[in-house]
């Protein structure tokens, strides 16, 4: 099978312009301008089949949404070569307009004042979607994202969980091949988050679309993705599987565990890998090899009520991959 997005040492540079501080260096600055060139994305390779989910990670700063920008034709690329579904994204051709989406979580398309049906109206017209389509569409939209209560209302009037369902509402209803969602729950409260990714999941599975996410919240792509790709100052640092990145580079488990009745201080101490506590919970950590014999050893210790062994979470990964000069393989 063919990939349905292709970059081959795919770069974005910019020149940004140096100022020194007061009026002596705004002057300097306007008759003998200097410039610093800023790699924003630095000869990226990557190809993503059809139909697969993404998780596409990075620090603040390291090119993902110059990335995507790119990959939607929103910035032309520096230099290298980028095909998505077969065009170049920067002509922006209508066939290649009308078969992607790009949902950015800090950006609204929804008009304030008006309600959520007008601007999908809207949006029928510009992707020029039959009335049958749009109905059909529209519909199932609203039975997947819930938006029944919503449609009639001012935007203004919305929550921001539900302003963010109205807007992959109205991003979906062309019924994209590519779905590219930069930050899609940033600022949602954790029932706004799970219903986002719920949805996130049941289009792909429906529609077979193709989805990069960009997100500081893990729990989005620990739900969704079994492939990641992180860069870091425009430079690729893993792509592979989210399990393996997992077990390669975090060595330990996590052990919680929860005490039918208080154990001194000093006695847990003495556990080794231990943590923290608190009240009856505690938290330890042992290597993947031995965790096995670690848990055994609390129940045979410990007047343990319950046990969870637990991946630790995908930031302290990432924080050590970060921490790192060398690129991953």
């Amino acid at each position: 099978m063919l990939p349905i997005i292709t970059l081959e040492d795919l770069s974005k540079h910019y020149e940004v312009p140096l100022k020194d501080p007061g009026l002596s260096g705004a002057m300097r600055a306007l008759f003998n301008r200097q410039y610093r060139l800023v790699k924003a994305v630095d000869h990226i390779n990557f190809s993503i089949q059809p139909g697969e989910i993404v998780g596409f990670l990075g620090p603040n700063g390291a090119g993902k949404t110059t990335t995507l920008k790119v990959l939607s034709g929103l910035l032309h690329p520096t230099a290298g070569r980028v095909s998505v579904l077969g065009y170049e994204p920067q002509k922006r051709l209508r066939d290649f307009l009308t078969s992607i989406t790009l949902v950015m979580g800090q950006k609204q398309q929804l008009a304030w004042d008006l309600t959520p049906i007008d601007s999908f109206m809207v949006n029928q017209a510009i992707y020029d979607i039959k009335e049958k389509d749009f109905k059909h569409r529209l519909d199932e939209l609203v039975e997947m994202l819930d938006l029944s209560a919503v449609l009639d209302k001012p935007v203004r009037r919305l929550s921001l969980g539900e302003r963010m369902k109205c807007e992959l509402a109205a991003a979906l209803l062309h019924q994209p091949k590519i779905l590219f969602l930069d930050e899609p729950t940033i600022g949602l409260d954790v029932n706004a988050q799970q219903a986002v990714r719920r949805f996130i999941a049941d289009y792909n599975k429906r529609y077979g679309a193709t989805v990069i996410l960009t997100s500081h919240y893990m729990g989005d792509v620990e739900a969704l993705a079994e492939r990641v790709i992180i860069i870091d100052r425009g430079k690729l640092r893993f792509d592979g599987n989210l399990t393996a990145l997992m077990a390669s580079h975090a060595p330990h488990k996590r052990l919680k565990i929860i005490l039918s009745n208080e154990v001194n201080e000093s006695k847990l101490q003495a556990l080794p890998g231990y943590l923290h506590r608190d009240g009856l919970q505690i938290e330890l950590k042992a290597e993947r090899a031995g965790i096995a014999h670690l848990a055994s050893r609390l129940l045979a210790e410990l007047p343990v009520a319950d046990i969870a062994i637990e991946e630790p979470p995908i930031e302290d990964v990432l924080s050590e991959i970060f921490g790192r000069s060398e690129v991953l393989a």
